[in-house]
């Protein structure tokens, strides 16, 4: 088998073996093989990471395909990790959008990807019901298509955008995994009986949860008791670092010292790192 296809059923058996994995979300390739150097399984790109270190705001439109595709890229070629992508609402609001972003992403070395029914748009934030399964069902057939398990993943954005109905989210999920979803997603989830309800609600599809928000405080250990399959963090990663960037040049700033050079990583552990 090719690489791709070898990487694709890596990922793919990820989702079958028992208990949970977490998928961490790395925003360029630095921060992707720094990763992969501690044991993580597989990687996860995270648009809102790549927008705000390009200095734009996430889920807004901000971002292209090609932009998104050659970030994606250079996080696939920095490790020999199966990597699936945020893709967004599938660059578009028709069908065949997603179906097309789907296929570009196969062509950057991608075996996975999401598409979400957010439209990007204030007024009107979620798509309709049957535009949002017809597109996930397109998504579907153009993974269905390629030579490798290409894994799917549906989400709700419904939490994300105040609209906060647990049942038409869960709604919208069972309808993706009978459109052919792989794997369901409802970021924004915080409590047990959230996640316990969507977990049984379209099982035994595997489901992913969003972790790395304040004030939601389970472990690895008690999402997969609740059943959950797969856990990404989004941009928490990203944050974390522009956090301690900001911390670091207000120290300088308006104290005049330096102390936050305790806490960096040598830079000769990072050059060994990078020059592997």
């Amino acid at each position: 088998m090719d690489v791709q296809t070898l990487r694709a059923e890596a990922f793919k058996a990820l989702h079958e073996r028992d208990g949970a994995f977490v998928i961490p979300n790395p925003w360029d390739a630095g921060s992707a093989r720094l990763l992969a150097s501690l044991g993580y399984e597989a990687l996860a790109t995270t648009s809102a990471g790549l927008a705000f270190s390009l200095g734009r705001p996430d889920a807004e439109g901000a971002l292209t395909l090609e932009e998104t595709l050659g970030n994606a890229q250079a996080i696939v070629d920095a490790t020999p990790l199966p990597v699936a992508a945020d893709l967004e609402n599938g660059f578009g609001e028709l069908p065949e959008d997603c179906a097309q972003s789907i296929l570009r992403a196969a062509e950057v070395g991608l075996v996975g990807g999401s598409i979400e029914d957010a439209s990007g748009r204030a007024e009107v934030p979620i798509y309709d019901f049957d535009l949002s399964v017809a597109r996930v069902r397109a998504a579907v057939q153009a993974a269905r298509g390629l030579p490798f398990p290409f894994t799917l993943c549906a989400r709700a954005e419904n939490l994300l955008h105040g609209r906060l109905d647990l049942d038409d989210t869960i709604r919208r999920l069972q309808a993706y995994a009978e459109a052919g979803a792989d794997v369901l997603y409802a970021p924004g989830l915080r409590s047990v009986d959230e996640i316990r309800a969507v977990v049984q609600a379209v099982a035994p599809r595997p489901v992913n949860v969003l972790m790395g928000m304040a004030g939601v405080p389970l472990s690895v250990n008690q999402l997969q008791d609740l059943g959950v399959k797969r856990i990404s963090v989004g941009s928490s990663l990203a944050r974390a670092a522009l956090g301690a960037l900001q911390r670091a040049a207000l120290e300088i700033h308006e104290q005049g010292t330096f102390s936050y050079g305790e806490q960096a990583l040598p830079f000769a552990q990072l050059n060994d790192l990078f020059r592997r």
